[in-house]
């Protein structure tokens, strides 16, 4: 009977709690803000057919170097493609590369994170391994495995992935790690739960919350580092358009013709900004060291 009521009282302070946490979270300027950018980009990119008609690849050399007007919003560049269509379809690009980048680098440093965690002897290998990637920095190991696999989104994604990957892994590993020395572990095993319940339902559900905030992070270092792989000539290859391609192509005229850089400079500072905001967001509601203050 009394397992049965701590049940009960367990299962409807969880939903109080997340109701609260969502509230807070509402409320929260910086997530507010961030949230905003975050969503008006992403719709940008989703809906860019229906924002422009004009093929993101087509040439017309007669219009090359147009700067901001009404006919071309953002310019056209030294190939007389327009700007505008092109950071649309750009952003769908790299926001993609962010996302699945930030996706993979969660569920693969939760994986590893909570192996590390419950079992001593595959600790010890793989920290091992995550710190000897993480003693490279992040471009240098990304621009490394790009270089080894050859410029194309995929390589860029692999690499990324690859150079992110160790400090999710240690963030779940070091919360896993208290977790697993709480009394309800304990029972959990003593009631003969085994190794993969405990790491399913009791350790992954309380060591995430870290890693929630490091992914929106690693969200917008993805978007940083793909504009940087591209700007070095191995990222995703032209004439496929993305921002860091766009400032690559743009470099050589940035006197005189700046808009080409500057608007998708903007589209990552924007992006960058906005997941970041959203990332203090979530660190100050779900970190309990800190106090919210809205």
């Amino acid at each position: 009977m009394t397992d049965l009521a701590v049940g009960a009282v367990a299962g409807t302070l969880a939903p109080r709690r997340q109701f609260v946490l969502l509230r807070r979270l509402a409320a929260h300027r910086s997530f507010q803000i961030g949230l905003v950018l975050v969503v008006l980009l992403g719709l940008a990119a989703i809906f860019a057919p229906l924002l422009t008609s004009v093929d993101p690849s087509a040439m017309k050399v007669r219009f090359r170097f147009r700067p901001p007007s009404a006919a071309f919003p953002f310019g056209t560049d030294n190939f007389g493609r327009d700007i505008f269509t092109r950071v649309l379809y750009g952003a769908r690009v790299s926001l993609w590369i962010g996302l699945v980048v930030a996706v993979s680098t969660g569920i693969l440093g939760a994986a590893i994170g909570i192996l590390a965690a419950q079992f001593h002897r595959l600790d010890s290998i793989l920290m091992r391994c995550m710190d000897a990637l993480m003693s490279f920095p992040a471009i240098l190991l990304a621009l490394g495995v790009t270089a080894a696999l050859g410029p194309r989104m995929e390589s860029v994604i692999v690499a990324l992935t690859v150079a992110y990957v160790p400090a999710g892994a240690r963030i779940v590993r070091a919360s896993a790690l208290v977790v697993r020395e709480l009394d309800y572990i304990a029972a959990a095993r003593i009631a003969g739960a085994s190794n993969a319940r405990i790491m399913i339902r009791h350790m992954l559900p309380n060591s995430v919350s870290p890693l929630l905030v490091h992914v929106t992070f690693v969200f917008a270092y993805a978007i940083l580092a793909e504009a940087a792989l591209s700007f070095l000539g191995v990222g995703v290859p032209p004439p496929t358009a993305s921002w860091g391609n766009i400032i690559a192509e743009g470099r050589d005229y940035a006197t005189e013709a700046w808009w080409v850089m500057l608007f998708p400079g903007l589209g990552i500072t924007l992006s960058a900004l906005g997941l970041n905001l959203v990332g203090d967001g979530l660190r100050d509601v779900l970190d309990p060291r800190l106090s919210w203050r809205g």
